[in-house]
């Protein structure tokens, strides 16, 4: 993808800082982090790339790769597009009704997801397709038509097409597209059969209309963003990180913004998994603390689990069910707590909250100096003796100690604690729900957290993951060289990698080879070309293929994993393996029951890059730097540790906490009772007395 002298950018951009990162020839060469910039982020990654390509040249750039949250935020601060939903007449409140399932049976005052399209701009479509593929009323395109001066008065930016079954029959729905597209030429037309071509009328509705009402924001953004690029001399190809953990091209995120739903912290977790199978540890937890949010997924076997759904937008942050159900792949990922800029304050019974509302990067921190007044979880690490006030960002950047002392000790005379009692209950509030939150997420899945080791990513990550570790009983942690930037580092091990689904339920046994074999075709093909539009080598191609399926009456499904091929997929095949998944998940199967497939799945990859990581800050200063007072759980009072310089350790040094060891991105914290070595790749790995 890159030629032997050219250079790869990543840029991440998160909810406080923006991560970006510079390779040649398969290593690291550069790295920045800025602060996020409001309501405009782009322009925050020009200042970062400015910083970071000084002293490059701007056309030696061969490839930017790029990671953002902007789908995310338009959809949790309602910031998209005056969106209309056309669907088939009798479904346009399917939005409203959803699933007819409350996510707390017992709140009286519960607030479901308000839809993003308002009653008055859904329209019933008078045509109807039955679910095997029958048409029962044919489309006729003059409704159709008649809709564009209604669409025009509404001033609709953006319009999401969904039918009923038109996975089965998508001809309406492209019929519809085309003639809305030709009378309304500026705007944004969005279809259920290309977005999400999937069984489950609320699921694919859902989805259909995220993506269009985030499609023009994405598609302003991204023209903003490649105009700034080219400013800069910058003509290189701008690839877009997925959710699923693969890249793709600018015009493909384009069609399908809502696949970019959580492309930075799915990044967070192919740099974990990237470093737990260079370090002989497969399966890891990737546990990724930025400034606004923490998130946690699973590696098995060095690849990060799948899942086929996400909610978006919650009503109830933590609350599962009261979101907006997004049918995209994604990175398995649960956001498991604050950030370092989340906000403490006294809770309810008199005792410590933290988040979910964050200072972000505006006003940020009380620390940070730039206007923010109340106390977050950075100031309490501060404050605790974590975080070197003249080291923030390795000296770019100065913390105001004195105000974040000021900021606990007033939060601590509310809580009835002293300064560091305050800021002592704030570190471990975090770690406590962030760990409860982590053990649950693994719970569901059905998986043991003591058997994994803990790799810790993002500005806030090292600071916090002893304690986590310490809570889930982990006792191998990995901290890896610039896990400050861990997710922009992350882009750069991203393959380029689609995934494709499409719904043709049937009974196993009754199964149309033909008709499977030849979507499942369509589908590799559609992954080929994309492959090869973004630069990939067709010969390092890899196919996974994967099939939905339940037992006959069921309302949930298993996703099974196949084959390579279409040909050598049969109906043993489809059952052996159905029934293998379903007795680990569940431990027994129903009697005389036969199993149903819902949707077929496709992955197609290339080849994963494997940056190579070198000293991108030499030092030859000695490697402790002295020592300072530092609170402890373990010795639930102040103690005096050392601080090291990351940069002057070298591989074989053997270090003992508690100390801390200081990189430009980030603090590693290491408490009493660990033992911490330094590998040929520079990471520091620590293993935790039990």
């Amino acid at each position: 993808m890159t030629t032997a002298d050219s250079l790869r950018v990543a840029v991440d951009i998160g909810g406080t800082f923006t991560d970006l990162i510079v390779q040649r020839e398969s290593r690291l060469v550069a790295t920045t982090k800025v602060l996020t910039t409001y309501p405009d982020p782009s322009e925050g990654v020009a200042t970062g790339i400015k910083e970071l390509l000084a002293d490059f040249r701007a056309d030696s750039v061969a490839e930017v790769v790029h990671g953002t949250t902007l789908v995310s935020n338009a959809l949790i601060e309602r910031r998209g597009a005056t969106t209309a939903l056309l669907a088939t007449k009798g479904f346009r409140d399917v939005l409203t009704s959803g699933k007819e399932q409350r996510y707390d049976m017992y709140d009286l005052f519960i607030k479901m997801p308000v839809p993003l399209v308002p009653r008055r701009r859904r329209y019933g479509i008078d045509e109807r397709v039955l679910a095997d593929g029958t048409v029962e009323r044919p489309l006729d395109p003059e409704e159709i038509s008649g809709l564009v001066p209604t669409l025009k008065a509404e001033g609709v930016e953006a319009i999401a097409v969904c039918f009923l079954h038109s996975y089965r029959h998508p001809e309406h729905e492209a019929i519809a597209a085309e003639i809305l597209r030709r009378e309304l030429p500026e705007v944004a037309v969005t279809v259920s059969s290309e977005v999400s071509p999937e069984v489950g009328e609320y699921h694919r509705t859902s989805t259909t209309v995220a993506n269009a009402y985030v499609l023009p924001v994405f598609d302003k953004y991204l023209e903003r963003l490649e105009n700034d690029l080219r400013e800069d001399g910058i003509t290189a190809p701008l690839h877009i990180m997925l959710s699923n953990g693969g890249l793709a091209t600018a015009n493909a995120a384009r069609r399908f913004p809502i696949r970019l739903l959580e492309s930075g912290p799915a990044a967070g977790v192919l740099a974990a998994a990237f470093f737990g199978v260079e370090n002989g540890h497969p399966d890891v937890l990737a546990f990724d603390m930025g400034g606004t949010t923490a998130k946690a997924g699973l590696v098995e076997d060095g690849e990060p689990l799948i899942a086929r759904e996400h909610e978006a937008a919650r009503v109830e942050r933590f609350s599962k069910g009261s979101g907006m159900p997004i049918r995209v792949p994604v990175v398995d990922l649960m956001e498991i707590g604050a950030g370092g800029g989340s906000i403490a304050r006294v809770g309810p019974f008199g005792l410590p909250k933290v988040g979910p509302d964050s200072a972000a990067s505006d006003p940020g921190p009380v620390c940070y100096g730039l206007g923010g007044d109340q106390p977050t979880v950075t100031d309490a690490d501060l404050v605790l003796g974590y975080l070197n006030p003249d080291y923030f960002l390795g000296g770019q950047m100065s913390l105001d100690l004195t105000g974040a002392q000021e900021a606990i000790a007033a939060l601590g005379s509310n809580l009835g604690l002293s300064r560091i009692g305050a800021a002592a209950a704030v570190h471990r509030v975090v770690n406590e729900s962030m760990a409860n939150a982590a053990r649950m997420h693994a719970i569901e899945r059905g998986r043991d957290l003591r058997s994994f080791t803990l790799v810790a990513t993002g500005g806030a990550g090292p600071v916090h993951a002893w304690g986590v570790a310490k809570v889930l009983g982990i006792n191998r942690v990995i901290f890896p060289p610039h896990a400050g930037v861990g997710s922009a580092l992350g882009m750069l091990t991203a393959p380029p990698s689609f995934e494709y689904a499409r719904s043709l339920p049937s009974m196993v046994s009754d199964l149309d080879f033909g008709s499977m074999i030849g979507a499942l075709d369509e589908m590799v093909e559609a992954g080929r070309s994309e492959l090869e539009a973004t630069g990939g080598d067709p010969a390092g191609m890899s196919v996974h293929i994967a099939a939905d399926l339940r037992y006959q009456g069921q309302g949930d499904s298993v996703t099974v994993e196949l084959a390579s091929e279409p040909g050598s997929i049969s109906e043993t095949l489809i059952n052996e393996r159905f029934l293998s998944e379903y007795l680990r998940l569940f431990g027994s199967r129903p009697p005389d029951v036969e199993a149903e497939v819902l949707t077929w799945r496709v992955r197609v990859s290339g080849i994963s890059p494997k940056p190579e990581l070198s000293r991108l800050h030499p030092s030859t200063d000695v490697a402790l730097k002295g020592r300072r007072p530092m609170w402890f759980a373990e010795a639930d009072d102040i103690v005096e540790g050392e601080v090291y310089d990351r940069y002057s350790l070298e591989a074989g040094t053997r270090l003992s906490g508690p100390c801390v060891v200081e990189e430009r991105e980030s603090t590693v914290v290491i408490g009493p009772g660990g033992s911490v070595e330094i590998d040929e790749m520079g990471n520091l790995e620590v293993l935790i007395d039990a």
